[in-house]
């Protein structure tokens, strides 16, 4: 395994992100890692770590929602033989702080759910221009110093979900560890996008990366660009190909996967262990420019199925209903017209939206929802007895 630095702390370059655990009776749509209501599947998620940490990873990542909680649960429980090989790393859910009293509330929960004394770094969750204002308000900053300073928390940084200007703002305004964005080929100039992460880097802040595959999307990709890549001589898998751009980049420390499989780790481990930086030719980099101009032109719905839109008030599943709709429209998959009248509920389909608006506001990737879940049930709906 390769390692990067954090500052002073070596990481590996391949990240575990436990926000799609496996689950208790398997995973069958993009959201059931998002539902409280599922188990996850201990013994599956402890081969997992297990198998990982022998193969050098040791940088594992989660938060306090994921799977409604009990994420940070089982990966303590997991984590404790080994927790002095292994970096933590779990978020403060700022989205969730309505007073001073909340950070130290929530903090002291994680560290007992994840068994340990100290939390390795410490996240300020998803920041975003409002929720950055309402944290520093309630003066995050000196909460952060007195965590460092009583040993509950050895570094701190923030994951990010805004405009650069917004990012550029928040690194400034602390001695950040590091921070957490969102980036792939198809994300280049997208939020922080390549000049955050630049940015980042030049003040000396260590960059982990999220949705290296745009949830999977890069890793099953449609024929067009799946041609692009079998003309290649060099023969990787699209995963490979996704992960390796995010690696080319020395200024990224650590790309976080979220994997649910023993199969996936052993896969992501071995691509990783050819994740240099400046490791790319020309002629590779050139070939993901083509492929991103194909994806470009495929996409109807640019969601990247992370669910901060969700819960949704009257019950809309918006990322499956985007899903879906990407599937038979993007990709012509008929299952997509199927599963939306004959499996998904009525409750959770787009027709249901009522154009609150809610969602739109966390929306990362700013996609205006309301409108797109008219074209969803239009798109995928039909009546009983209709072909």
């Amino acid at each position: 395994m390769l390692y990067r630095s954090l500052k002073e702390i070596p990481v590996s370059i391949l990240g575990f992100g436990a926000m799609r655990l496996p689950l208790v009776g398997g995973t069958e749509k993009p959201t059931d890692s998002f539902d409280p209501a599922r188990s996850i599947d201990e013994e599956e998620t402890t081969r997992m770590i297990e198998y990982a940490i022998d193969h050098g990873v040791n940088y594992f990542d989660t938060a306090y929602n994921y799977h409604g909680g009990k994420s940070e649960v089982v990966l303590g429980k997991v984590l404790k033989p080994y927790r002095d090989r292994v970096t933590i790393v779990t978020k403060l859910p700022v989205f969730l702080v309505k007073e001073r009293k909340d950070f130290d509330r929530f903090l002291d929960e994680q560290l007992q759910r994840l068994q340990t004394a100290c939390l390795d770094l410490y996240l300020l969750h998803g920041l975003n221009e409002k929720t950055w204002e309402n944290a520093k308000g309630l003066d995050v900053l000196v909460f952060l110093d007195r965590a460092k300073k009583d040993g509950r928390v050895r570094h701190v940084g923030f994951s990010f979900h805004d405009t650069v200007s917004v990012f550029k703002e928040i690194v400034e305004a602390y001695d950040w560890t590091m921070c957490q964005i969102q980036y792939n080929y198809l994300d280049e100039q997208y939020q922080a996008g390549r000049e955050g992460l630049t940015y980042a880097a030049s003040r000396g802040i260590g960059v982990a990366v999220m949705e290296p595959l745009r949830g999977g999307k890069l890793a099953k990709v449609p024929p067009e660009v799946q041609l692009l890549f079998d003309s290649s001589p060099e023969k990787r898998a699209p995963a490979e190909w996704g992960l390796r751009w995010v690696w080319n980049h020395p200024e990224v420390a650590t790309v976080l996967s979220g994997m649910s499989t023993v199969d996936q780790v052993r896969e992501n481990i071995g691509f990783a262990a050819e994740g240099r930086a400046n490791s790319l030719s020309a002629r590779d980099l050139a070939l993901i420019q083509r492929a991103r101009k194909a994806y470009r032109k495929l996409l109807k719905v640019d969601c990247s199925g992370c669910a901060y839109c969700m819960p949704c008030p009257t019950g809309v599943n918006i990322p499956m209903n985007f899903s879906l709709y990407n599937d038979t429209v993007t990709f012509k998959d008929p299952t997509g017209v199927m599963v939306y009248n004959a499996f998904f509920p009525p409750e959770q389909r787009a027709s249901v939206c009522i154009e609150c608006g809610e969602c739109e506001e966390k929306c990362p990737q700013h996609i205006p929802i309301r409108e797109e879940m008219k074209k969803v049930h239009a798109a995928l709906y039909r009546e009983a007895g209709e072909g």
